[in-house]
């Protein structure tokens, strides 16, 4: 998942598509004729206009391709990225919902896509394969950056958005117990180890920036009898009933994280990797309309985990399509209008 996919790829929720499923399974067919596949794609047809971002039309004439990796989140990020870019005078190529973190990547990179949202973490650990993460989200930003450009790759200013891994239980196990940290969660498993029982997915549980490296960072002995493995929307059910499991593992943006009334544990050791969302730019792109970068910077600006978990449950709780997501949002937060008035 982290290593390897970027967050939440591998066992994320199944969202509900909509007209995204139609250009998934384009894309699924190209790649068995082309490759990457990344030769089919749907042009954004939406009639948006610039609100307080695009003003002016910096990128009248520009034709730009978006892409994303098949995740709610990653998904949403890149109708957001095609909407701003479209609203600023951009021809828009929606080549979203890609499988895999690779076949995103590679994209931009050689420019059969334009930009896409990636995550810090995933270009430090997988993509310029590094083992250990740098602690600080912007120094992590810095290096990404800094690493990448010979890549071609240009990461623009990153949001406050961190979709890492968490601990979360529910509001009766947080009030019988009364922890607020992992630091916690390691006392009480010290004064009372029947207490601390997790439920996790079966990678989180076998990685070193899971389960095993978590424990000896705050050195914590669980009995193998206390974890209890599963899929990913099983962990966020099984937690929010609170019986077969005390806490369970989830990703600090997920919508069902508020939705079924978890509580999200502090990782006050600051253990887990950062994975905070950025614009990742072909170079040669950027170069040719450098007015990308302020077009999106607000935009990006404006993203944390709260506003990701809100959009994240309008796709996975409420059954909304991402794109009418994504398009919600920036209309009502004023970075873009419709047109026509």
């Amino acid at each position: 998942m982290r290593g390897q996919s970027g967050p939440r790829v591998r066992n994320g929720p199944r969202v509900r598509r909509g007209r995204l499923a139609a250009v998934g399974a384009a894309l699924l067919a190209a790649a068995a004729l082309g490759g990457c596949g990344l030769v089919s794609g749907s042009p954004m047809t939406d009639d948006v206009v610039p609100g307080t971002v695009g003003r002016g039309l910096p990128l009248k004439g520009a034709q730009l391709t978006v892409t994303s990796k098949e995740f709610t989140e990653n998904i949403i990020l890149g109708q957001i990225m095609g909407l701003v870019f479209k609203a600023a005078g951009a021809t828009v190529v929606d080549k979203t919902n890609i499988q895999g973190t690779i076949g995103a990547r590679e994209a931009v990179r050689t420019g059969t896509a334009d930009g896409m949202y990636e995550y810090t973490g995933t270009g430090w650990i997988t993509h310029l394969g590094h083992v250990k993460p740098i602690p600080d989200p912007h120094q992590q930003w810095v290096a990404v950056r800094d690493a990448d450009l010979r890549n071609g790759i240009v990461w623009l200013p990153q949001s406050r958005l961190n979709n890492t891994y968490a601990l979360a239980l529910n509001a009766a196990n947080e009030q019988k117990y009364r922890v607020r940290t992992l630091s916690d969660v390691a006392a009480l498993l010290k004064k009372d180890p029947r207490a601390v029982t997790l439920c996790v997915e079966n990678e989180f549980a076998t990685r070193n920036d899971g389960l095993p490296g978590m424990a000896k960072a705050y050195g914590m002995d669980i009995p193998p009898g206390n974890v209890r493995r599963m899929t990913g929307g099983v962990v966020y059910t099984e937690t929010a009933k609170g019986t077969s499991c005390t806490f369970g593992e989830v990703f600090t943006t997920d919508g069902r994280i508020k939705a079924m009334g978890l509580t999200v544990l502090a990782d006050d050791r600051r253990f887990f990797p950062n994975y905070n969302a950025a614009p990742s730019i072909n170079a040669a792109a950027l170069r040719k309309y450098p007015q990308i970068a302020a077009v999106l910077a607000p935009v990006t600006a404006a993203l944390d985990n709260e506003v990701a978990q809100k959009l994240n449950a309008e796709v996975d709780v409420e059954g909304r399509d991402p794109h009418e997501v994504a398009k919600s949002w920036l209309l009502r937060e004023g970075f873009i209008r419709k047109g026509g008035g």
